[in-house]
């Protein structure tokens, strides 16, 4: 018997890996249990090793079978942009998306919009993986990565999505205790929360005065008792009243609508962080990550035009 992997096991052994159990993929498969059984079988005694660990309530994949869905989805997305260049699909998003962002924003926004972008194209399948600090731009593991700030590596197209303000600001009752800052050298005499994230530098905050060329940038190194690495906890301690946060518009503009935050030296402008959907160069003919990044721009400059940010 041939001691490979066949085309047929690539699409199989990846609805099998999604389905996650021998039972949901003969329903996804349209073939019976033991018909995928014996598929998975056959896989594994060609390679003449176990793809898969079987017990009477889980299925999981082995380190092998973690090996061969990341390549057979890698490949089933070449075939899909191989059918994209050659028009085969008629520009239909299909296939695999693996979306990577960071976690409060994808948790807030894009798990929202891929949600409705499944709905309307029900023929793509999308993983979202959140994370910190994002990727490499080398590495293969994503599709489509949402950034903040354009990349500057000439090898990706990236593609401006929506802009995007870091504000400072703190609780009303913060600022009752210590008072309201009227300089960026004021901030040094305040409890500063930290948000460690990307490659940024990690406690110093850089405020500028005008734009372009006329711009007065002041660097303020920033000190306080709490650090963290999660955006969303550094808001809800600033919420608690522990002291001054700089986070972006998108995560606080509801807590200043509300007034349980307060903007912090509005007079000043802190580095600029747009938006960005960053995807190599090699993906911008296929449909599934061109209508993905459609989609999300659409998204937003309807939310820009309702005055949302």
């Amino acid at each position: 018997m041939t001691r490979s992997i066949q085309p047929a096991d690539l699409g199989f052994f990846s609805t099998l890996a999604g389905a996650g159990s021998l039972s949901a993929a003969a329903r996804e498969l349209g073939i019976t249990t033991p018909a995928v059984s014996k598929h998975l079988a056959l896989m594994e005694s060609r390679v003449g090793l176990p793809l898969v660990t079987r017990t009477t309530r889980r299925m999981s994949l082995t380190p092998e079978g973690e090996l061969v869905l990341q390549h057979a989805r890698r490949i089933l997305g070449e075939i899909d942009d191989l059918q994209q260049l050659l028009g085969v699909s008629k520009a239909t998003p299909r296939g695999l998306l693996r979306v990577n962002a960071t976690l409060g924003f994808g948790r807030s926004h894009v798990a929202p919009l891929i949600s409705r972008f499944v709905r309307k194209h029900p023929q793509v399948e999308v993983q979202l993986q959140l994370s910190v600090n994002p990727p490499p731009l080398t590495d293969d593991a994503f599709d489509v990565c949402l950034r903040f700030g354009a990349p500057p590596d000439a090898r990706v197209i990236a593609r401006h999505i929506a802009p995007n303000r870091r504000l400072l600001c703190a609780a009303p009752s913060y600022l009752a205790r210590r008072g309201m800052p009227k300089a960026p050298n004021d901030l040094t005499r305040h409890n500063c929360i930290g948000i460690r994230q990307g490659e940024e530098a990690y406690g110093v905050w850089r405020l500028s005065t005008g734009r372009a060329k006329g711009a007065a940038t002041e660097a303020v190194r920033i000190r306080g008792n709490l650090t963290t690495n999660d955006g969303e906890i550094a808001v809800n301690w600033a919420l608690d009243g522990h002291g001054i946060v700089m986070r972006a518009e998108w995560d606080i503009d509801r807590h200043l609508k509300s007034g349980r935050l307060v903007q912090v030296l509005p007079q000043y402008h802190t580095p600029d962080a747009d938006i960005h959907a960053v995807y190599p160069q090699r993906h911008q003919t296929a449909a599934r990550v061109r209508g993905f990044v459609d989609f999300l721009a659409q998204a937003f400059q309807r939310r820009a035009a309702a005055g949302q940010p």
